[in-house]
């Protein structure tokens, strides 16, 4: 017997796809306009921010610890930042807009399939074609927006003193990030479009299962593999950053199983510090710009952050957060799969939709562009709770007793990596994942404690009288 829920869901998805399937709605039109749309309010956003960067003061938590040269030039760096993206979110939109006017979807399809024929192989080869024209889609997207990552790495980053990477290490991370695409990209596009071609109508649980896999292999295959032909993470050497970090992930029954430095400084100025692996291995990652410009009580604090995070399950809660929003897209993507209107809107042959072998991906990447607009709000709302793990992970670093070292860390991140500290509330809403520093140093200090936290190793009393300490 059917499940009455399924048999109802069954229906409205039915009924949804006979309504977007009208050969009145013209898709490419509706594209148009709301990417028009989007871009505007996304410009608006970053026009709303520029004013921030003439504010003659930092805000007064920072005013002890940014002398004035340091925040006119955190001031200067911001500014440039953002203009810059306000000109390339300008001309991406121009492009993509092109690109739409001038058929270049259709038309590049249509010479897959000629490059295709000249291989000697024919139409039903659907799977192949779709690789071809992903590629050369990707490098005409791709390649106009080079000029712009050289001047954002060899200008902008460059004038302000953090850019350390040369030409040539610029155009070797070029050539292997399109090399990973061919290499990983393709071979998991062909996989995608597989399951789909076998599962047919009920593709969306099969699909799933087939991209979760993906992104858990991702959680081995990256720091293993990929990470090291960009930087080089060598282990911690023996000392008291290691010693002490060591006893933190005991206190706390963190699974450590190696901690690296990275060569960050290969690259660039900034500092950070990670975590990743399985649940039953972890690896922590330290940027050698963090350790050179910071003490080790200080970046013992930023880890003790980190491993907040981990605390409270938040990369796990992100994930199905992930999957929660995969399964609505994958959902409504199955009402256009076979959508006549939306290939016709685009210049191919309404055909395509509907007869076999049928070139998904296709109705994928034209779904995509129908659905891109709704990733604004889904921004806000993404930016909203990882903002809330954020304050939580800091609350989390005071109660180990850390309040003074993560707040004089943080201080210090803010000045190297000359963050302005000024937001209007509206871009920090749309383009923040993290509160900005002053609403973190005031949250911090505002924190009157919570539940104690569970520790563990042969350090928790002491660490849990550091904590009552410093509460």
């Amino acid at each position: 017997m059917t499940n009455p829920i399924v048999s109802a869901l069954t229906g409205v998805i039915a009924r949804l796809t006979d309504l977007a399937d009208n050969p009145s709605i013209n898709y490419q039109t509706l594209v148009i306009f709301f990417t028009w749309g989007q871009t505007a309010f996304e410009a608006y956003i970053l026009r709303r921010q520029l004013p921030c960067y003439d504010r003659p003061a930092p805000p007064p938590a920072l005013k002890a610890h940014l002398p004035k040269e340091t925040f006119t030039k955190a001031q200067s760096y911001s500014r440039d930042k953002t203009r810059y993206s306000l000109a390339k979110l300008v001309f991406d939109q121009a492009l993509g807009w092109g690109l739409i006017k001038v058929g270049a979807y259709a038309g590049l399809w249509d010479f897959a399939g000629r490059l295709l024929s000249g291989l000697g192989l024919g139409n039903n080869w659907v799977i192949t074609r779709s690789l071809l024209w992903m590629t050369v889609l990707t490098l005409t997207t791709g390649i106009p927006g080079l000029p712009w990552s050289y001047y954002h790495t060899f200008i902008l980053e460059q004038k302000h003193g953090f850019n350390k990477s040369t030409f040539g290490l610029w155009i070797a991370d070029t050539i292997k990030t399109y090399a990973l695409f061919a290499v990983i990209g393709l071979p998991v596009l062909a996989g995608f479009l597989k399951v789909i071609e076998w599962a047919g109508k009920s593709f969306v649980p099969w699909l799933m299962l087939f991209l979760l896999g993906i992104q858990l292999s991702l959680q081995i295959v990256y720091p293993t593999f990929i990470q090291p032909l960009f930087n080089k993470l060598e282990p911690l050497p023996e000392g008291e950053l290691r010693t002490k970090v060591e006893e933190l992930a005991n206190q706390l029954g963190f699974p450590l199983k190696h901690l690296y430095v990275i060569d960050g400084s290969k690259r660039s100025s900034h500092s950070n510090a990670y975590f990743y692996g399985l649940p039953w291995s972890k690896h922590i990652v330290i940027y050698d710009t963090l350790i050179k410009d910071s003490t080790v009580d200080e970046v013992v604090a930023v880890l003790g952050h980190e491993l907040g995070h981990w605390y409270f399950a938040h990369p796990t809660k992100l994930l199905l957060v992930t999957q929660l929003h995969l399964l609505l897209t994958l959902t409504i993507f199955s009402i256009f799969i076979n959508n006549k209107a939306l290939y016709s809107s685009f210049g191919f042959d309404p055909s395509l939709a509907v007869t076999s072998p049928q070139p998904i991906c296709i109705g994928f990447v034209l779904f995509q562009l129908v659905l891109e607009p709704t990733d604004a709000l889904v921004k806000f709302l993404l930016h909203a709770e990882t903002r809330r793990m954020e304050y939580q992970a800091d609350e989390f670093a005071v109660q180990l007793g850390k309040k003074k070292d993560l707040a004089s860390a943080l201080i210090k991140l803010h000045v190297t990596n000359l963050s302005s500290p000024h937001s209007d509330w509206l871009y920090s809403m749309y383009h923040h994942s993290h509160p900005i520093l002053p609403e973190r140093l005031n949250a911090m200090e505002a924190y009157k404690g919570g539940k104690p936290l569970a520790l563990k190793g042969v350090n928790a009393s002491a660490s849990e009288s550091e904590m009552k300490k410093d509460l």
